[in-house]
């Protein structure tokens, strides 16, 4: 009984960290770019008290053994990069990624992180940023003079646009995508960012709509891919699941109660 106080116990833990990812998805529902978390579950070590296999007689053995689990733990937080719905906003600067790829950003310490954020800006230098300020690379640099209206970012991330009233438009910039041998080895650090981990592997350039690299899809942004009815459903499940495991507590509790007044 005072093993199924602990086993209920680790399974309210679980499902507390299965609410803790469900929460987080449903709070980045409207996040441009934001990708779906998972909690993933494995069982815990078990307590043999008879092997399969022990032998019965001199010419039989046990053919099922005797295990007792210790619970549940969380292996992991999968997060799911499957593609979000696309959005045709109609402003200049937004871009979104279909298919495979990241866009490469600096940090304000020099690294490089990565988004599938396309909400981009122009700052004050014309270059291109994130909304945290963050400078796009490879550098695109929008000259004096230009027209905003007339920018222009094709499927294969080709940055165009007319400068001082002409007609031709003048190419200021390449789009460049950035995608890794295991994406969901990536590192989430918030604002929308990704930083690369041995588990991801290093980061893989290439154009838009080469080698498999997604393209860009011009004042388009990617949304969330959270599906709320699927993430109510999970909440609901778990909620259940945590209930269940509070009362095999109480019952537990009930149950030392009532050994404990045996002498009674």
């Amino acid at each position: 009984m005072v093993r199924s106080l602990w086993t209920a116990a680790t399974g309210m833990n679980g499902q507390q960290a299965n609410i803790d990812a469900i929460s987080h998805n449903l709070s980045n529902v409207n996040t441009t770019g934001y990708k779906q978390q998972r909690a993933e579950f494995e069982d815990l070590i078990y307590q043999k008290l008879k092997l399969a296999g022990t032998p019965a007689t001199e010419d039989t053995v046990t053919p099922v053994g005797i295990e007792q689990g210790a619970g549940v733990k969380v292996a992991a937080t999968q997060r799911i990069f499957s593609q979000g719905s696309l959005q045709n906003t109609g402003v200049d600067t937004d871009v979104a990624i279909v298919g495979d790829g990241f866009i490469r950003v600096q940090q304000y310490d020099g690294s490089y992180a990565y988004t599938r954020d396309g909400a981009l800006k122009v700052d004050m230098t014309g270059q291109l940023v994130t909304s945290e300020g963050l400078r796009v690379m490879p550098e695109i640099i929008l000259p004096e003079g230009f027209a905003l209206n007339t920018l222009t970012i094709s499927d294969m991330g080709r940055v165009t646009v007319k400068v001082n009233g002409e007609t031709t438009p003048t190419e200021v910039g390449q789009i460049e995508l950035y995608r890794f041998p295991n994406e969901v080895g990536l590192k989430a650090v918030g604002d929308s960012l990704y930083q690369v981990t041995n588990a991801s592997g290093g980061p893989i350039a290439n154009r838009p709509g080469q080698d498999g690299m997604g393209i860009i899809k011009h004042k388009f942004l990617e949304m969330s891919n959270v599906s709320v009815v699927n993430e109510m459903v999970q909440m609901i499940v778990a909620q259940r699941a945590y209930e269940f495991n509070s009362k095999a507590v109480q019952t537990s509790d009930s149950m030392l109660s009532t050994a404990a007044n045996l002498k009674r």
